[in-house]
């Protein structure tokens, strides 16, 4: 199973440009999207991490950045960590749409003016063809995209098309009580941080990670909701299982997690030198596995204790 590789950066910038007729404006992309029908909630309790000394606690939260309506994870433990911390901390906090195109166009498009489609075979060309049609996307607007960014794309309208919803995602939730609770709202990471890991994949792995995208576009709802499903249990084990499977390409890998478990390991580190309570939610393939930001905690004498409820 290959993971899908999405995080809130890519999912903002996704939605923030076709809202706005950005350089992926296209019918499918601009539509308005149907408000998901009411349905039941149903209880998970996903899992949660706490750090803590004499005068610092640091909650860690694995997120999903999009989801099907009707989960019910904001409640007990989760709600009480949230409501008794002094801020919340993401990955990133999203820049105005202004901000959020100029980057895209940095990074996002190729800067050589090669086509996306010259940059593959004519097998993967119709593999990546076919999937666009499935998703309902215009593969020739496509053609300025590095191919990180066309894959990212893709991800997001299949997993809408399957039910998936960006308001019903943890962040999106998260920082909608953070404002109500006039709580601050920080991150650990900026937008173009993040996008500048992706930007400096080699033209290889970012075609074969698009190329692979496209060939799982069948199978792109049931292998999201295998991950919300470890996700909700908890699973935090089989959850790193399928997100190695997913990321064999050992540069991929450290690009994506293992380095940046490691900074913010660093940076939890740094906050326990300073007073207060932080609920510090990320995406939760972060909170699971042996390189985890959990595990790399530990490099530093510094204990992460599952909270059980």
């Amino acid at each position: 199973m290959k993971k899908l590789l999405l995080n809130s950066t890519l999912l903002a910038i996704t939605l923030s440009l076709s809202a706005v007729g950005g350089p992926i404006s296209s019918p499918a992309l601009a539509a308005d999207t149907p408000a998901p029908a009411a349905v039941p909630p149903v209880d998970v309790d996903p899992a949660l991490w706490v750090v803590k000394d004499a005068d610092t606690t640091i909650y860690l939260f694995g997120t999903v950045h999009i989801l099907k309506p009707g989960m019910g994870w904001f409640d007990e433990a989760v709600k009480d960590a949230f409501d008794k911390s002094d801020r919340l901390v993401l990955e990133i906090v999203e820049p105005d749409q202004a901000t959020t195109q100029q980057l895209f166009a940095k990074y996002g498009l190729d800067q050589s003016g090669k086509t996306l489609t010259s940059k593959m075979t004519e097998e993967q060309k119709a593999t990546y063809t076919k999937a666009m049609e499935k998703v309902g996307l215009p593969a020739a607007a496509f053609e300025p995209f590095d191919p990180w960014a066309a894959a990212v794309t893709m991800q997001v309208m299949g997993l809408q098309k399957g039910g998936y919803d960006v308001n019903s995602g943890v962040e999106t939730q998260l920082t909608a009580a953070a404002k109500a609770s006039k709580k601050p709202i920080g991150a650990v990471e900026t937008m173009e941080q993040q996008l500048q890991i992706f930007d400096s994949l080699s033209q290889e792995t970012q075609v074969k990670f698009l190329v692979e995208s496209a060939a799982m576009v069948d199978q792109m709802t049931s292998s999201m909701d295998n991950m919300v499903t470890l996700w909700a249990k908890p699973d935090p084990d089989g959850l790193a299982q399928v997100m190695n499977q997913g990321l064999s390409d050992p540069k991929l890998h450290s690009a994506l997690l293992t380095n940046r478990n490691a900074n913010w390991a660093a940076w939890i580190k740094q906050q326990l030198e300073k007073p207060g309570t932080t609920f510090m939610a990320v995406g939760a393939g972060h909170l699971a596995g042996s390189t985890s930001v959990q595990h790399l905690l530990s490099a530093y004498g510094i204990e992460a204790q599952r909270v059980e409820y």
